[in-house]
C-alpha cells in the first residue's frame, strides 16, 4: 500500500513503523473473512482492511471524524486477521497507533470518558478492584440483572506449596484474576510444584499494562510495564527459569514488552530479556514430563482464547497437553473466532460483546460437553455469565476442579 504520511508524524519511530506495516497490505480482503465485527455488522469499514483505510487517511493528516472513531473502537483486537493475513500485516500494532492519533482528534463524550476513567482507575489495580467486588457482592440484590450475570461466586484458593525446589520461576499474578478466580493460580503453583517448580512470591505486582495501553492511555501502560519489569528485575537476576502466565491476555502483552519499549533506553534491554522469559503455562507444560498426571476421560470443550491463538500464535497447544492428559476434546465450530470479552470492550461495546458471547456458547456447548475449558480471565468470566455448564481455567483440570 502507498503512502505519503504527513509531516507530523512521518519521522517519528511511530510513523515509520505505521509506514512499514501499510507497505505490507496489499488490499486482499483476506483479513475481512476472519473478522467477527466485519461477519456481524457486513461493512468494510468495520474490518481490518476498511480500518486500515481509516487509519491511513489519519496518518496522512485527515482529520478523523466521531464516524471513524466508532469504527475503531468495535474492532476486538482479537487479530484473527493477523493469522489469516498472507503478507503478515501487523494490524494490531497499527491499530495502536490509529486510535492514539484518533483520540488526539476527537473528543468523546462525557459518558465514554467517564467509563473509561473508571475502568482505569478500577480495574488494574489489585487492591481496588477487590474492594469493588467486595461491595458489589455485598449490594448483589440491589444491582442490575446484567451484572448481577458478571458477578462470579466467591472462590477459595487454598493454600499454596511451600518453597522447595531448587527450579524458580516467576508467576504474574494478574490485577483482577486474584479476586476474580484466585483458584487459576493457586492450580498453577500446585502443578508447577508437582514438576518440581517452585513459584517465587513477590508482592501484589498489578496490571501487566494491557488494559491502560489499549484504552489508549499509552503512556500509562507503558509505566504499568516499567513497574512490573521494576518488580520482577531481582529474580531475574537471580536466576528464574521463565515467567509464567496463566492469563493469555497478559501473556501477548508481556511477550510485546520488548518491542513496545524498544525505544526506552532504560528500560529497552530489560523489556527484551522479561519478553524472552514469558511462557503461557501450556508452553511450560509441553516442556515438562507429566506421566504424574494422570486425568479421568472427561468430555472437555476447549475455548482458544484469541490472545492465545491469535496474538501469541500458540493455536493448538493446550489442545494437544489436554489429549496427551487423557481428556476428550468436543468439536467446536468457528474455534478461531472470539467470545466478545477482548478486555474492556464487554463493557464499551456490550451489544457486539453479547452477540459473540451467545455465538461462541452455543458453538461450545453443540457437542454436548460436560464443561468448558478456556486459557484466560477475560474469556472464562464472558462464557461463566451465561453457560449452562461449568467454566474453568484449564489448568484447574490438573489439580481435579
Amino acid at each position: 500500500m502507498q503512502t505519503q504520511l504527513a509531516d507530523f508524524i512521518k519521522s517519528s519511530p511511530r510513523g515509520q513503523q505505521a509506514e512499514a506495516i501499510l507497505r505490507h497490505c496489499v488490499h486482499c480482503g483476506f483479513c475481512n473473512a476472519s473478522c467477527p465485527t466485519y461477519q456481524l455488522l457486513g461493512d468494510e469499514l468495520d474490518g481490518p482492511r476498511g480500518r486500515i483505510y481509516l487509519i491511513k487517511q489519519v496518518l496522512e493528516g485527515n482529520r478523523a471524524t466521531r464516524a471513524s472513531q466508532l469504527h475503531l473502537d468495535r474492532c476486538l483486537t482479537c487479530r484473527a486477521c493477523e493469522t489469516s493475513c498472507p503478507s503478515g500485516v501487523e494490524y494490531g500494532r497499527l491499530l495502536d497507533i490509529g486510535r492514539n492519533l484518533v483520540e488526539q482528534q476527537v473528543p468523546r463524550r462525557w459518558h465514554q470518558r467517564l467509563l473509561r476513567q473508571l475502568m482505569l482507575f478500577c480495574l488494574p489495580f489489585p487492591q481496588r478492584f477487590a474492594g469493588l467486588l467486595v461491595m458489589a457482592r455485598l449490594c448483589r440484590p440491589l444491582l442490575p440483572a446484567r451484572v448481577k450475570r458478571k458477578l462470579p461466586l466467591l472462590q477459595a484458593a487454598g493454600a499454596r506449596p511451600a518453597k522447595r525446589h531448587q527450579r524458580r520461576m516467576l508467576l504474574l499474578e494478574g490485577c483482577v484474576q486474584p479476586a476474580l478466580a484466585p483458584r487459576i493460580n493457586a492450580a498453577a503453583a500446585k502443578v508447577l510444584d508437582q514438576l518440581g517448580i517452585s513459584v517465587v512470591d513477590l508482592p501484589s505486582t498489578g496490571c501487566c499494562g494491557a488494559l491502560a495501553y489499549h484504552l489508549n492511555d499509552q503512556q500509562g501502560g507503558l509505566d504499568s510495564m516499567r513497574r512490573l519489569i521494576d518488580a520482577w528485575w531481582p529474580a531475574v537476576e537471580n536466576g528464574v527459569e521463565a515467567i509464567v502466565l496463566t492469563a493469555s491476555g497478559c501473556g501477548v502483552t508481556v511477550k510485546e514488552y520488548g518491542v513496545l519499549l524498544q525505544h526506552d533506553p532504560s528500560y529497552a534491554r530489560k523489556a527484551a530479556h522479561i519478553s524472552g522469559l514469558a511462557k503461557d503455562i501450556g508452553e511450560i507444560l509441553l516442556a515438562e514430563d507429566l506421566t504424574a498426571f494422570t486425568a479421568a476421560p472427561r468430555r472437555i470443550a476447549f475455548h482458544s482464547p484469541c490472545t492465545l491463538q491469535h496474538g501469541q500464535r500458540l493455536s493448538g497447544e493446550v489442545e494437544r497437553l489436554l489429549i496427551k492428559l487423557g481428556f476428550k476434546l468436543t468439536q467446536v465450530a468457528d474455534g478461531h473466532l472470539c467470545c466478545g470479552s477482548a478486555g474492556s470492550y464487554a463493557l464499551l461495546q456490550p451489544e457486539l460483546s453479547g452477540l459473540l458471547q451467545q455465538a461462541k456458547i452455543q458453538a461450545l456447548q453443540a457437542d454436548q460437553p460436560e464443561l468448558i475449558a478456556t486459557a484466560n480471565i477475560g474469556c472464562w468470566l464472558q462464557l461463566q455469565e451465561k453457560s449452562d455448564l461449568p467454566v474453568v481455567h484449564w489448568i484447574e483440570l490438573l489439580v481435579g476442579q
